[in-house]
């Protein structure tokens, strides 16, 4: 008896260390452009993360040469900085923005200036991506001009299996390394990590995560009141450690999607009580440590293969997605057409017909 009872414990305190995981969520130095140039042959997008829009439903009444405009991906210099309503004004918009950052430890980093107001009230921006990244979107070969190939007979689709956000799969176990947004096969989150620049600013740093369901999740890691680069962190408060204290609970294995959670963005946090006026920050990366939803176990019926349900769901929703993330880019492309570009006004003509 008791040497059941000392096999049972250290299985309980394996099944704890053994199926959490620790994944990098977005790393920037992964989302520097390098296709498309531009009148200057510079890159405008990134390729691993480039998306086409003009195949969209919203996109069918426009022509050829608009739909060539409605291409974007997670370059660095898409991302959108938004501040709060009180804080949004024609000054803080235009000097709120992203660059790529060249650093010498990490090669490119995600920079960011946010022009806060200098009057005394609390504000806050949000640093998010320039489209709500899709959790389902298939692998695809992508050329430098930004052409989308049709993926091979047999690839995954990214529902039935990996997809491109996940990242890149590692050459010897065949999963996702993750880094492009979307990390799947989430649980309980234990702890989120920001590997952040500071530069003395008093200012608050909170992550963003979106879950499966579409719910927002903001996770304060701390302030960048230091200089250079440091580890920013959340710890999950109510995450158990021990298996023996959890909440045991059974859930049906077939048909439910696998839970996953995907970036939303920065959120910065000015105090009142702080000096306004700009903000320069400078990020790595995001990561995570998580418990596994699902073990992946041999089964003896391929559940998937026989009823399709997952699939079926999964492509009705990545549908949806890719409309919605369509519609998105179409009205910004829009604005862009609606917006005046004139800098000066025609000079008037004298009276003989000639400008003076």
């Amino acid at each position: 008896m008791k040497r059941i009872f000392i096999l049972v414990a250290i299985t309980l305190l394996v099944m704890g260390s053994l199926f959490a995981e620790e994944k990098v969520l977005i790393d920037f130095s992964k989302l520097t452009a390098d296709i498309i140039p531009n009148d200057n042959d510079e890159p405008t997008q990134n390729r691993a993360t480039f998306m086409d829009f003009s195949n969209s439903r919203a996109a069918r009444n426009f022509t050829d040469e608009q739909k060539s405009t409605m291409k974007t991906s997670l370059a660095i210099t898409n991302w959108d900085v938004v501040l709060s309503a009180s804080s949004r004004n024609v000054t803080t918009k235009g000097l709120s923005y992203t660059k790529e950052a060249p650093s010498q430890q990490w090669g490119t980093v995600l920079g960011v200036r946010i022009h806060f107001p200098v009057e005394p009230f609390n504000s806050a921006a949000r640093v998010n991506p320039p489209f709500d990244i899709p959790a389902f979107e298939p692998p695809a070969d992508i050329d430098d001009d930004g052409n989308i190939a049709e993926p091979e007979e047999g690839a995954s689709n990214g529902i039935t299996g990996p997809s491109r956000f996940e990242g890149e799969a590692d050459e010897e176990t065949g999963k996702p390394v993750g880094g492009l947004g979307v990390v799947k096969n989430v649980g309980t989150i234990k702890s989120i990590a920001v590997n952040a620049y500071g530069l003395n600013f008093p200012h608050g740093l909170s992550v963003i995560l979106i879950d499966d369901k579409g719910k927002e999740h903001t996770y304060f890691v701390g302030y960048l009141n230091y200089d250079g680069w440091g580890e920013l962190r959340w710890d999950n408060p109510a995450y158990v450690s021990q298996v023996r204290n959890r909440e045991l609970r059974l859930y049906p294995i077939y048909p439910e999607s696998t839970p996953f959670v995907k970036f939303g963005g920065f959120l910065i946090h000015r105090n009142a009580e702080h000096k306004g006026g700009d903000f320069i920050g400078y990020f790595k990366d995001v990561k995570v440590i998580y418990d596994q939803a699902v073990l992946d176990t041999v089964r003896d019926i391929s559940d998937e293969s026989l009823w399709n349900i997952i699939k079926d769901r999964e492509t009705t929703r990545n549908t949806n997605e890719m409309e919605h993330f369509g519609y998105n880019q179409l009205q910004r492309y829009l604005d862009g057409q609606r917006q005046a570009t004139e800098r000066d006004f025609t000079p008037t003509p004298t009276e003989g017909g000639e400008e003076e």
